[in-house]
Parts: C-alpha cells; sequence; structure tokens
C-alpha cells in the first residue's frame, strides 16, 4: 500500500510543475507576441441604375433590380446595422406616378459571417424606411439581396419613359 501511496504523491508532484504551462528550464528566455486586428467601415453597395421593363396603364411592372450588399468590415463584438429604401416620384416630362405607387421587397438574403438579417416588405414613399435590419453580428460580415421593385401604373398614366431615384442606406 505504502508504495502505492508514493506512487500516487509522485505523479501529483510531477503533474503539479507540468500542469501550469510550457515546461522552461529556469533562465530561458520568453517572447510576447502581439498582433492587431483591423478594423473598416460600414458599406453598401447597389446597382447604378436598373430598368423595372414595360406595361400598359393599369398593370404592374416588376423586376429584380440587381445584386445589393451590405458589408460590415468594422471587426465588432455586437455588430448591428439597418437599410432603408426611399424612393423620389416618378416622372415624365411632367407626368409623374407617386414613389407611393412602388413597393420594395427584398427577397432571400445570403450573408457571410455571423449576422442574422430580418427583412421588411415596404411601399416606397418619400421618405426613408427599413427595409433590413441586422443583428447579433460578430466580426465582420455580408448580406446580399436582390429586391424586387414593383410600380403599380395608374390607369390613367400618360406614354413615356420614367424615371424615379430609389436610394437605400445603411447605418
Amino acid at each position: 500500500m505504502r508504495t502505492r501511496s508514493l506512487s500516487v504523491a509522485a505523479a501529483a508532484a510531477i503533474l503539479a510543475l507540468v500542469q501550469p504551462g510550457i515546461a522552461t528550464a529556469n533562465g530561458d528566455p520568453s517572447t510576447t507576441v502581439t498582433f492587431t486586428v483591423t478594423t473598416g467601415a460600414l458599406s453598401l453597395s447597389v446597382p447604378a441604375s436598373a430598368s423595372l421593363g414595360s406595361g400598359a396603364p393599369g398593370t404592374t411592372i416588376s423586376a429584380p433590380i440587381g445584386a445589393c450588399t451590405v458589408t460590415d468590415d468594422r471587426a465588432l463584438l455586437s455588430a448591428s446595422w439597418t437599410v432603408t429604401a426611399a424612393e423620389t416620384d416618378f416622372a415624365n416630362g411632367s407626368s409623374t406616378i407617386p414613389a407611393t405607387n412602388a413597393t420594395y421587397s427584398p427577397g432571400t438574403v445570403t450573408t457571410t459571417g455571423t449576422i442574422t438579417v430580418t427583412t421588411t416588405n415596404v411601399t416606397l414613399s418619400n421618405s426613408a424606411q427599413t427595409v433590413l435590419t441586422g443583428s447579433a453580428g460578430v466580426g465582420d460580415n455580408t448580406a446580399s439581396w436582390d429586391p424586387t421593385v414593383a410600380v403599380n401604373v395608374p390607369a390613367g398614366a400618360v406614354g413615356g419613359t420614367y424615371t424615379g431615384t430609389l436610394t437605400q442606406s445603411v447605418a
């Protein structure tokens, strides 16, 4: 029995010496190692232009406008962001179709990194409205989507090409 007790005591003593870290001889030199994780910006890329196609008065003209991407390179422990969209009235010379005749549907969102994204379909207006929110993000992340804009063309609309400006922003 005594031999067993001695062996257990000897093993415990060796573990106590090795356990705290790497075994080094007394007086061995050491190096402190440091590094910096860089941070960047929060940005949004969107298409420069989009054509929804054409249609007759009293119909709805709709199409995806192209890929939109939020890039969050801030490397935060708790990242969140919000994407908003606002539309000017659509004009064709002196004829207009109000922005409120249009809708914005984000559709499917693809993400990288850690971020939870919630989408909201909205009726557009001249005021910014939330269309996506990113929450519970950690580190760098991205979110990409291809929203569909649909315009309800009034029955009394005058023929021609209508132009409006869709402004999307992220904060």
